[in-house]
């Protein structure tokens, strides 16, 4: 059986990394346990120089430790490959190592300790230098020696991005490099034209300013996802993610549709401390597949609602996706508000993923999974105690506990409740070992955080958001002068873009991007800042369950053996809601009631009205009412127009949805009415079976 960590790895935002071992495994240990108490400490005791103090030495301790832990997978020449004696091949050649670094890996981290540490050289040399006060007075003012050592580091956060997350995103941050540079070539009629760039004004843009590589995305990895992270590692090695597999196969094991429950409730529950959409599909299909198999599901099908359920884990509080923390440092808003406006749109994507499990159930013909698992009550009792670090993060951040300091205490209480399960106690060496994988689990994270660096200075310093912004607006104003139809528009086309723009570049990434782009456009519209926001932070994360690419749906398919295209399809066919919902917050007022906002009968409304309109979706994608039987093609369409006039939150479209949902369901009736007993194929029968399994 393929090991789990490695198909984490393979189908996550980032490549597999090295295993090491030896005395390279023992300077990466201690080099991330040195990370993980730098972050530690600076929660309670801040360097008095200030973050960007903080943020230098973050990145001098992570950019190297990439060069060790990810290989560069491409042939190097003899010289400087890692001579290994079982790496002779047919043709005498010696191979690299590729479980060791090379040399040229070790020069490379050497020079991206030097480049991160420049800044603070505490010598005065060839003009540069001088400390940290004198580096950032020379902003706008850089010397040669500034410029060389700025473009070191650039060239090696491309190389290290290139390590970890492949060739695409380097390949953004060249061309918005490029559109810096070049871009006061363009004709100045062009709307996207500025006055151009020399290359020493943007390297301090990159190297010496609040917008570049010690900006706010590096920020947020180095104060917050670094910290989360731990965190995640310190549960997991406490065995908190198997008694999150354990309850929900104990909660439902007595329904007819356990199999499918169990999945859905595991990777809601690991979501709620993974923050990662791959990570938590390997997980619960790791452990649930084998069931959903007894049951009778197909391996698509199966594949689908577990990449569907997986990538709930970067929607679900109390531990979204990075680009939350991002929101919350952009906005100026607590990490709370954040979850508060996640809340709901939470709870309608996982109501969508259920009622597809239930449709299927009926409709594919699935087997009742007799789950062998004790009473939920004695689990609660026996192993409940992994909620207490859950909860504790929300408490501490209700009564005013900063999230750095919240998800720390939290961490802290993990550690002493794991004393209560022998098997999973966390010793001193699990410890070191719980915060070396937290800091590992960050390397390309920070990396991508700090490339977004390129893409945010070369914005700011050209102008180049409200520009693309205006040209999206004008696209959708070709259409229609009305301002209604035009907000729909630029939010059908700002979501399209959002969904192609994180086939190419991770999560994170295309949130950056998405915001300083997307973001003006619906600003510059009405749009509430929250739900701008939002919206794109949903559409960057959807990236992970839209075709092509679909990085967790190939996952899940990766596990269940099933074909990676129909699993992709029912993949979106599970998550549609999470496409639906966002349009819903940003084209009406009302819809600001699904992020909390607007006082409890905007909210209640808004939630129940899109709660039936996710229902009647979910109908129309499964063919199937529960409780009345198989939807026609008629009902189908007369659902999809139903769910669609219902996400418009405006009385009239409400009105009108309600009336269509309410004929498709007496269509149901009519269809069932007139089969007869024995008039269509019954739910469950081999040949619809064989039908699903085509």
């Amino acid at each position: 059986m393929v090991d789990p960590r490695e198909l984490t790895a393979r189908f996550e935002e980032e490549k597999p990394g090295r295993r090491l071992s030896g005395p390279v495994a023992v300077v990466l240990t201690a080099a991330t346990l040195a990370i993980a108490l730098l972050a530690l400490w600076q929660v309670f005791r801040p360097l008095a120089q200030g973050s960007k103090y903080y943020l230098i030495y973050f990145l001098a301790g992570v950019l190297p430790l990439v060069f060790l832990a990810y290989p560069a997978d491409l042939r190097l020449p003899r010289r400087l490959r890692r001579p290994h004696r079982d790496d002779a091949g047919s043709n005498g050649q010696i191979e690299p190592d590729p479980s060791g670094p090379s040399r040229l890996d070790w020069v490379l981290a050497a020079a991206a300790l030097a480049g991160c540490l420049y800044p603070v050289l505490p010598v005065t040399l060839f003009g540069g230098g001088g400390g940290y006060d004198a580096f950032l007075d020379r902003q706008g003012l850089l010397v040669g020696l500034d410029v060389a050592m700025g473009t070191v580091l650039l060239l090696l956060l491309l190389e290290a991005c290139r390590r970890t997350t492949g060739w695409i995103l380097p390949a953004v941050c060249v061309l918005f490099l490029g559109y810096g540079y070049y871009g006061g070539l363009l004709p100045q009629s062009w709307a996207v034209a500025h006055a151009g760039l020399d290359f020493g004004q943007l390297v301090d843009a990159f190297y010496n300013s609040d917008s570049g590589f010690y900006g706010t995305p590096l920020d947020v990895a180095a104060t917050y996802i670094v910290l989360f992270t731990i965190y995640g590692a310190v549960l997991d090695l406490s065995g908190a993610g198997r008694f999150f597999v354990e309850l929900s196969a104990a909660a439902f094991r007595r329904s007819r549709t356990a199999a499918g429950r169990t999945a859905v409730a595991s990777g809601f529950l690991l979501g709620t401390v993974s923050g990662s959409g791959a990570a938590t599909t390997v997980s619960i299909g790791a452990v649930t597949w084998p069931i959903l198999r007894r049951a009778g599901y197909p391996a698509e099908r199966a594949g689908g609602m577990l990449a569907a359920a997986g990538v709930g884990a970067i929607l679900s509080p109390p531990t979204l996706g990075a680009a939350a923390f991002i929101i919350a440092e952009y906005l100026g808003v607590s990490y709370l508000r954040v979850l508060g406006w996640a809340m709901v749109p939470t709870v309608l994507y996982y109501l969508g993923i259920v009622l597809s499990v239930e449709i299927d159930a009926r409709r594919s013909g699935v087997r009742p999974a007799a789950l062998e698992a004790g009473s939920a009550w004695r689990l609660l009792a026996r192993s409940g105690y992994h909620f207490a670090s859950l909860l504790a993060i929300v408490g501490l951040l209700v009564v005013g506990v900063s999230a750095t300091r919240a998800v720390v205490l939290a961490t802290l209480l993990a550690i002493v409740l794991s004393i209560l399960d022998r098997r999973h106690r966390l010793t001193p060496a699990r410890l070191v070992a719980a915060l070396s994988a937290g800091v590992r689990g960050v390397l390309a994270v920070t990396v991508v955080c700090a490339a977004a660096g390129i893409i945010t200075a070369t914005t700011t310093k050209t102008g180049l958001g409200p520009q693309a912004a205006a040209l999206l607006v004008n696209a959708a104003g070709t259409a229609s002068s009305d301002p209604a139809v035009v907000l729909a528009l630029t939010a059908l086309l700002a979501a399209v873009a959002l969904s192609l723009l994180g086939l190419a570049v991770p999560v994170t990434a295309s949130f950056v991007i998405g915001w300083v782009i997307i973001g003006p456009a619906l600003l510059g519209l009405g749009v509430a800042t929250p739900a701008a926001a939002m919206f794109v932070f949903y559409f960057a994360v959807l990236s992970e369950v839209s075709p092509p690419t679909a990085l967790a749906a190939v996952a899940a398919a990766a596990v269940t053996g099933g074909r990676v295209v129909p699993t992709m399809w029912h993949t979106l066919r599970y998550a549609l809601p999470a496409y639906l919902i966002p349009l819903a917050f940003v084209v009406t007022p009302t819809g600001l009631g699904l992020l909390g906002i607007g006082g409890p009968q905007r909210i209640v409304v808004a939630t129940m009205v899109t709660a039936l309109g996710v229902a009647v979706l979910a109908v129309a994608a499964g063919g199937w009412l529960p409780g009345v039987g198989p939807a026609g093609v008629p009902e189908r369409v007369l659902g999809v127009v139903a769910g669609l006039a219902l996400l418009w939150l405006q009385p009239v479209p409400v009105a009108i949805g309600t009336v269509l949902a309410g004929v498709m369901a007496v269509g149901v009736l009519v269809r069932r009415g007139s089969a007869g007993p024995t008039g269509g194929t019954r739910a469950g029968s081999p040949a619809l079976l064989r039908k699903e399994q085509v």
